[in-house]
């Protein structure tokens, strides 16, 4: 177990074994000893859809009742509901949340009364955790935990639903891919509010792990049949927990979350703006000021941070996988929007969906408009860690090396190191290869002048990754087979 780009991270069966206690006990010990809580004030405790979250949530509140805090369940929730809950309830929060990745995996997502933990605080926490006491791991007699799930859902669906015109979606016809997100029903009702003809789609019992920035061919395919059949302007949804908005335009062609907090970034009228260097390169030549950060949202957050700082009044943040991030509150519409600065997956959407309605444009062509390089992205899954690490390694110890590994794909302009690997090529596409943060597998980004040239790019980049994952015989008969 470790902490990724977002939380806490690791195989369920080692969460439920002792994990789980112990970093909920060493999270409870940190909010005392760092003076953020005190013994008897309420934790807010929600989670997501997974077959072992509930045991999970059980044995957090048992670890954190033992050292006297006041459990406030809050039940299946986006995070973003229960991130924004907590800052306003000036209480801390445990998301029990895997978010995207399989469901033999999950994870906590850590809030102090202030918001979502920073790199310190893991630091911090880790350290607690690794000089972990005895701790309790029954979960058969759970503690006794106040109801808080129907006030923190209605507080998330009045900001949600205070952020567009009244009537602003009427005309628009949007299926929602329910799947397993927890934010599968709020999407749907938010969208009915603004007078939206809702088609649900997809709802399953079954975990079902959807990653906005690496989305599965067969999900795809299920997006163009949708739009196809029921006559759909979009299809929308969100990954496990809710912080991550998937929207499809009216051909089931998913949209880059980058280009999703873009429009939701001009929005809000943003005068900064703060993203990994994952997201699309482009954004800077549409005049904002834009940070670059590594990947994750503790990154962008302490961007966001140093930008309020600076002067700047509407900070927004936005990752590739297009979960949004609000430094500052602001005033639109007539309405007050409450700042949260976590990944939000509800106004990506609203504001996406809302360009329909008034442009009267179908989304594909609103898209095009901004004239961004192609971008794609990709994952090879069960990639261990220790051959990312290698990969890395030897990229970096020489140009001879990376010249070798991308032969195939052109020749080095410039490189950057911030997070993992990013190479302009001499023709101006750009390759990109990161390890991920919270799960064995490592991921390509790309982008290119075309969408075929972006494809080729990116099945280049995963072959010679597809290459380097396998055994040295195994590689070695691969290059005397040519490949």
């Amino acid at each position: 177990m470790k902490f990724g780009t977002s939380g806490l991270r690791g195989l369920s069966v080692d969460l439920l074994a002792a994990g789980a206690a112990i970093y909920a006990d060493a999270f409870g010990r940190y909010l005392i000893e760092s003076g953020r809580s005190q013994v008897g004030d309420p934790i807010l405790i929600g989670r997501d859809f997974r077959d072992s979250s509930p045991a999970i949530v059980a044995i957090c509140a048992r670890a954190l009742s033992d050292l006297g805090f006041r459990l406030c369940d809050c039940g299946t929730l986006p995070t973003p509901a229960l991130a924004l809950y907590g800052m306003k309830s000036g209480a801390a929060c445990l998301m029990v949340t895997g978010s995207h990745i399989p469901a033999d995996r999950n994870g906590i997502k850590f809030y102090t009364p202030d918001g979502e933990i920073d790199k310190e605080d893991e630091a911090a926490i880790t350290q607690l955790a690794a000089d972990w006491r005895p701790v309790d791991v029954r979960i058969d007699t759970p503690p006794v935990v106040d109801d808080h799930s129907e006030r923190c859902i209605d507080l998330f669906y009045r900001r949600s639903t205070g952020l567009l015109a009244a009537d602003a979606l009427a005309g628009v016809k949007i299926g929602v891919y329910q799947h397993s997100t927890v934010a599968r029903d709020l999407i749907g009702e938010v969208l009915s509010h603004y007078g939206a003809e809702v088609v649900p789609l997809g709802r399953s019992i079954t975990f079902i792990p959807v990653d906005t920035e690496a989305i599965a061919s067969q999900t795809i395919s299920l997006l163009g049949d949708w739009t196809s059949f029921h006559d759909l302007d979009a299809i929308v949804s969100a990954d496990g927990d809710g912080d991550r908005p998937l929207v499809a335009d009216e051909r089931g062609v998913p949209l880059r979350g980058d280009l999703l907090g873009l429009m939701a970034a001009e929005f809000l009228r943003a005068d900064a703006i703060v993203t990994p260097v994952t997201s699309n390169s482009g954004i800077e030549a549409l005049g904002l000021p834009v940070t670059r950060t590594r990947v994750g949202s503790p990154f962008v957050i302490a961007g966001m941070k140093k930008a309020i700082a600076s002067g700047k009044e509407r900070v927004v943040g936005f990752e590739a996988n297009g979960g949004l991030l609000m430094a500052s509150a602001c005033s639109l519409n007539g309405h007050a929007i409450d700042a949260l600065p976590t990944r939000d997956c509800m106004l990506p959407i609203l504001v996406a969906v809302s360009r329909i309605a008034a442009l009267k444009r179908p989304l594909s062509a609103i898209t095009r408009t901004y004239n961004l390089p192609v971008a794609a992205s990709d994952r090879l899954e069960n990639f261990p860690t220790e051959k990312s690490a290698e990969l890395l390694d030897y990229l970096r110890a020489s140009e001879s090396n990376l010249t070798s590994f991308l032969q195939r794909m052109g020749d080095v302009s410039s490189r950057d190191e911030i997070d993992g690997l990013r190479v302009a090529l001499t023709d101006r596409r750009v390759i990109h290869f990161r390890p991920s943060g919270n799960a064995p597998e490592i991921r390509c980004y790309v982008e290119a002048a075309t969408e075929t040239a972006a494809a080729e790019l990116l099945e280049a980049g995963l072959d010679q990754l597809r290459l380097w994952g396998k055994t040295d015989n195994e590689r070695s008969d691969s290059l005397q087979r040519g490949f």
